[in-house]
C-alpha cells in the first residue's frame, strides 16, 4: 500500500477500490435478499472487512447486523451501509421490464450500491489511518462500517440502536442512490408501520349471513375512515395501506382479515398523533361491525434531524470529489430507460433539477436544493440522527426521472451507471471523514448544532416481537 497523506490521495484510494466495489455491488445485486433474510449479503460484507483487517463485532440477536472497526480513539466515524432488497421487483439490467424471476425480489432501492459506497469509504479511511501509523504519525480516530439489515422494514438501525450497537459513535455518514447529486440538511419523514388485525364470526354468506360478523367489513370500513382522515392531517403527512393475508372466498363471511398501514409525517410527535387517530378509526370500524381489533406496531423511525453545519462539510466534499463522467453507451442506456417513463413527469423532474437533462444528471445541485424538492420518504437513518450527528446525500445512480422502488431503478442499480454513483458517494464520504479527523472546529460546529436541534430523548419504536426476542 502506497502512502496516503492528503485528501486527494484518499480520493484516489477510493478509485483504486472500484474493482472491488464493482464486484461487491454485482454480487449483492445478483443475489437479492429481502429484509430479515440478508444472510449471504451480510456474510459477503463481513468477509470483505475481515480481509481488510477490521475487527468484526456481531450481535447474536440480530444475526444479519454487524459492525467492522479499525483505529483507536475519537472521533469515531460511522458509515451506515445497507443491503436488503425489495419483494416483487426482480429485474434484469435491461432498459425494458424483464424480471429475472417472476415475482422475485430485486434491488429497486439500490441498497447493493448503498452498502458498497459506504464500504469503500470506510476501507479508504482505514487505509489512510494505517498509512499514517506506518509513517509514524498517530492519528486519533476510529472508523466503523455498519452492516444494517431490514431498512425496508423500518427495523434495522432502530433495533441495532436499541441493542447498543451505535454506542461510542461521534458522527455518521451515509448516502442514497437517486437521480441527482445533492446534499440534504434534513430528509425523510418520521414513519410507522402498523398492522390492524380484525377477528369476527364466520358464516355461510347466503344460508346464514345474519350469523356472521365480517372481519373484512371492518377492514373496508377502516380504509374508508382512513381516506376521510387524510383531509384532516398536517402537511407532508402520508397514509397508505395494503391488505394482509389470508385470502377468502365471497360465499364465506370471513372471521379473520387484516390490513397494514404506513403513516408518515414531518416529525415524530406529529406522526405519533396521526397514528393514534388511525388507531381510533380501527376501533370504530370494529365497533360498527361487532368484531375485535388487534393493533400491532411493526416498527417506526424518526425523521432525520437537521444539521446544516454537517451538510456544509459534506457538500464541499461532493464538489471536491468530482462528479462522474459517463460513456455514450451508458447515456444511451439511461435514455432508453427514460423512454419508459411518463413524459410529463420526466419533464417536470428535469425542470426541478438544474443538472437535469437527457440521461444522467451532470454535476452537483446548488447547496440548498433540498428546500426546493424535499424528500418525503422514510428511513431508519432518522433514528441515528437522534443518537449522533448524521448526514446523508443523494448521488445519481439512476436515469433522471426514475423513482425508487421501481423496475427502472432496479435495472440501473445493476449497471455501471449505479456503480459510478456508489464510487462518487464513497469519495465524498471519505473526504468528509478526512475533514472530521483533522478539523476540530468543524466537529464542534456540527456537534453544537446536533445538541441544539435534538432536544428530546431518543425513543425507538419497536414491535413487541422484537422486544421479546431482545430480552431473551
Amino acid at each position: 500500500m502506497t502512502g496516503i497523506s492528503t485528501k486527494e490521495e484518499l480520493f484516489e484510494t477510493v478509485r483504486q477500490l472500484e474493482k472491488i466495489g464493482g464486484e461487491l455491488a454485482q454480487v449483492v445485486w445478483n443475489d437479492p435478499e429481502i429484509s430479515g433474510e440478508e444472510v449471504r449479503a451480510s456474510g459477503r460484507f463481513r468477509e470483505l472487512f475481515r480481509e481488510e483487517g477490521f475487527a468484526i463485532v456481531d450481535e447474536p440477536r440480530m444475526p444479519n447486523a454487524f459492525y467492522a472497526e479499525y483505529g483507536h480513539g475519537h472521533p469515531v466515524i460511522a458509515f451506515a451501509g445497507e443491503y436488503d432488497a425489495l419483494p416483487g421487483l426482480s429485474q434484469k439490467a435491461a432498459a425494458h421490464k424483464e424480471p429475472v424471476e417472476e415475482g422475485g425480489p430485486g434491488h429497486g432501492c439500490g441498497h447493493n450500491l448503498l452498502g458498497t459506497g459506504c464500504a469503500l469509504a470506510a476501507i479508504a479511511v482505514k487505509r489512510y489511518l494505517q498509512s499514517a501509523a506506518e509513517a509514524g504519525e498517530e492519528i486519533s480516530g476510529t472508523v466503523r462500517f455498519y452492516g444494517c439489515p431490514e431498512e425496508e422494514a423500518l427495523a434495522g438501525k432502530t433495533g441495532m440502536a436499541y441493542l447498543g450497537m451505535f454506542e461510542g459513535c461521534d458522527f455518521c455518514l451515509t448516502w442514497h442512490p437517486m437521480t441527482a447529486n445533492r446534499v440534504l440538511d434534513t430528509q425523510c419523514l418520521a414513519c410507522a408501520r402498523v398492522e390492524y388485525h380484525f377477528s369476527g364470526v364466520s358464516a355461510h354468506a347466503a344460508f346464514g349471513p345474519e350469523r356472521g360478523r365480517s372481519a373484512w367489513d371492518a377492514v373496508e370500513l377502516m380504509n374508508v375512515g382512513a381516506n376521510y382522515l387524510r383531509e384532516h392531517v398536517p402537511d407532508r403527512t402520508r397514509i397508505h395501506y395494503a391488505p394482509l393475508p389470508p385470502l377468502f372466498v365471497p360465499n364465506v363471511v370471513p372471521d379473520r382479515a387484516g390490513v397494514t398501514y404506513m403513516v408518515r409525517a414531518a416529525d415524530m410527535p406529529t406522526m405519533r398523533s396521526v397514528k393514534e387517530r388511525l388507531d381510533k378509526v380501527a376501533r370504530g370500524a370494529a365497533m360498527m361491525t361487532e368484531t375485535e381489533a388487534e393493533i400491532r406496531l411493526i416498527g417506526g423511525t424518526c425523521e432525520v434531524a437537521r444539521n446544516s453545519a454537517f451538510a456544509d462539510l459534506y457538500y464541499r466534499n461532493m464538489l471536491e470529489a468530482g462528479a462522474p463522467e459517463y460513456t455514450e453507451e451508458e447515456l444511451a442506456f439511461a435514455r432508453e430507460v427514460q423512454a419508459t417513463l411518463d413524459p410529463e413527469l420526466l419533464a417536470n423532474e428535469i425542470r426541478a433539477y438544474g443538472t437535469g437533462g437527457e440521461g444522467m444528471a451532470a454535476g452537483v445541485e446548488p447547496r440548498n436544493h433540498w428546500m426546493k424538492v424535499p424528500v418525503n420518504s422514510g428511513s431508519d437513518a432518522g433514528d441515528l440522527s437522534y443518537i449522533m450527528p448524521t448526514m446523508s446525500a443523494e448521488f445519481a445512480a439512476w436515469a433522471m426521472g426514475c423513482s425508487p422502488h421501481t423496475w427502472q431503478a432496479c435495472a440501473c442499480s445493476g449497471t455501471t451507471l449505479g456503480e459510478k454513483g456508489a464510487f462518487y458517494a464513497g469519495r465524498a464520504m471519505a473526504g468528509t471523514a478526512y475533514d472530521l479527523l483533522h478539523d476540530p472546529e468543524a466537529r464542534e460546529r456540527i456537534t453544537e448544532e446536533f445538541h441544539a436541534n435534538v432536544t428530546v430523548p431518543y425513543e425507538p419504536m419497536l414491535s413487541e416481537d422484537f422486544l421479546k426476542r431482545a430480552a431473551e
